[in-house]
């Protein structure tokens, strides 16, 4: 009898560990199940890297080409909007060549800035979990685009501030604004209106992250609704099982 009731501890307590253990393996078998066609951590992970690598190469690519920004309506950066008064005096006196000389310097230094920002993009890439993975698969579709400005934002403004500086003075942006920011001034000397000189590094800056971000973020979408933007069998797997 005392044998049998020793037996039948050991037993329960055999039983309790086995469902404990079943327990924490629970997360990652409803991760299998949930994402459809038994996907593993790994390959969650791997293809939502993939995915960001495919999206942040091909953003870059086509931001740094000439007129990657020039010609896109859609991430063009156009005249400062604190000095919009400006660019409305210098095209009524009839400086229009003027100003669009401008606001092409101003994305020619977005284009040669853009440069820059793949490698931040792969660096933070790399640091995936499997939390910001499930996270990102099973979000909206700019869920992996947020991720990815959440985590380089700060890096990508140190990096493309000096790029910006140099590339501003590359393209002579300063030599298009500089007479329109003094006409301009001048005549508010009667006015009383105030004197304008946007901070030209900081706007190209922020207007060429929010460029890039938005490329992507149209990557990401051709990634998550199109079957044929899927170019490895990995993308194919994890996006075709959400």
């Amino acid at each position: 009898m005392k044998n049998l009731f020793v037996l039948t501890i050991v037993l329960s307590s055999l039983m309790l560990i086995g469902c404990a253990e079943f327990i924490e393996m629970m997360p990652e078998l409803g991760t299998a199940v949930s994402t459809g066609g038994g996907l593993t951590n790994d390959e969650v992970i791997k293809g939502l890297k993939e995915a960001l690598s495919v999206g942040a190469t091909n953003s870059t690519s086509l931001a740094s080409k000439i007129d990657g920004f020039n010609l896109n309506p859609q991430i063009r950066i156009p005249f400062p909007p604190e000095a919009v008064k400006a660019k409305k005096v210098m095209e009524d006196i009839g400086l229009t060549n003027l100003v669009k000389d401008f606001e092409q310097s101003l994305n020619r230094a977005a284009e040669e800035a853009s440069k820059k920002a793949l490698p931040i993009f792969k660096n933070a890439i790399v640091g995936i979990t499997i939390s910001d993975a499930m996270g990102i698969l099973r979000g909206s579709n700019y869920a992996a685009t947020e991720y990815l400005r959440s985590k380089t934002q700060d890096a990508l403004i140190a990096e493309f501030s000096p790029v910006v500086k140099n590339a501003i003075q590359t393209v002579d942006v300063t030599k298009y604004w500089n007479p329109i920011a003094s006409a301009y001034n001048k005549t508010n000397i009667l006015t009383g209106e105030p004197q304008v000189n946007p901070n030209l590094d900081q706007y190209v800056t922020q207007k060429a992250l929010d460029g890039l971000f938005h490329l992507i973020g149209q990557e990401e979408q051709k990634i998550r609704e199109n079957p044929a933007a899927r170019v490895t069998e990995l993308l194919k797997k994890v996006f075709g099982s959400v």
